[in-house]
């Protein structure tokens, strides 16, 4: 167990798992930990409210009845403002550490430039996490002790999948701020399903996915502004028979922003996530890029 996280007695990650797996889906929740430790908020020049505003609160729940489905799921119990796993495993900012980099750190990417590195700069509303500079031991401790063991359950169970279905798809669970709003007639999204521009899933399922939650009457947007990061980018490899799909929900279909409270639209979209999955992971094959059964 994580030192950090003894005050809650909880690990810093977990896997929910059915006694046995019937689908060849997993789920991850990579930011919706809400586990802050100690040290980090007394170092923080954020309160304990403005800190959760980079938190994906209760998508770990609204994703939760993948597990009764036949999936297992991931779920981070430390915050992304602590730790981002959806990043690459270096991607740091120089001006946030007092000794410099090591040479193998992305320093350049445009999600470092945000302030949203692996250890973050900023939390969601753009808001300063700390008041002065890091140790740099600080921030490698969290990627080897948080970090890389994260990435290596999630690589595990995405292989056993694989191997044992022929294919796997990973879904990427994920909610956004309720004042996105976009053009081309969408308005206010209700999910972002984010593919990577085709990259890294199959177009069937991306588009089945989009049809499934149009159908039950959401708007829905393909890749913008959110196309996927880290994970998804790096785990989908459709041609090889690993699919990953990002989906972010609007936060304000079920909670209060302002307080981190579920209203009363939470059971309502939980219950429409449970059907849109049980219809997502009852797709044949041929969405995945396998052959149709012989007649």
């Amino acid at each position: 167990m994580n030192p950090e996280c003894e005050f809650l007695q909880l690990p810093p990650h977990e896997i929910r798992a059915p006694a046995e797996q019937r689908i060849p889906f997993v789920f991850d929740s990579p930011h919706s930990g809400r586990c802050y430790p100690p040290r980090f908020l007394a170092a923080s020049r954020l309160d304990d409210h403005a800190i959760r505003r980079s938190e994906d609160c209760y998508v770990d729940e609204l994703f939760g009845g993948a597990v009764v489905l036949g999936a297992p799921m991931l779920l981070a119990h430390f915050p992304r403002a602590y730790l981002d796993v959806n990043r690459e495993p270096y991607e740091l900012d120089p001006r946030m550490f007092i000794e410099p980099l090591p040479p193998y750190a992305n320093a350049q990417s445009a999600r470092v430039a945000g302030g949203l590195g692996t250890v973050p700069r900023l939390v969601g509303e753009g808001q300063d996490i700390y008041p002065g500079k890091l140790p740099l031991a600080d921030a490698l401790a969290r990627i080897e002790t948080l970090y890389k063991p994260y990435h290596t359950v999630l690589s595990r169970l995405i292989a056993d999948t694989q191997r044992r279905f022929g294919y796997c798809v990973l879904i990427d669970c994920h909610s956004m701020p309720a004042g996105i709003r976009l053009g081309e007639g969408i308005g206010r999204p209700d999910f972002i399903v984010g593919d990577r521009f085709g990259m890294s899933c199959s177009s069937a399922l991306s588009e089945v996915a989009i049809e499934l939650l149009r159908d039950m009457g959401y708007a829905v947007a393909h890749n913008k502004p959110y196309a996927g990061g880290f994970i998804t980018e790096h785990y989908g490899r459709p041609a090889k028979g690993f699919h990953a799909l990002q989906i972010e929900v609007n936060r304000g279909l079920y909670l209060n922003e302002r307080t981190f409270e579920k209203h009363s639209g939470f059971n309502r979209l939980r219950q429409d996530i449970d059907m849109f999955l049980a219809d997502l992971s009852s797709l044949p094959d041929y969405h995945f890029g396998l052959p149709l059964a012989a007649e």
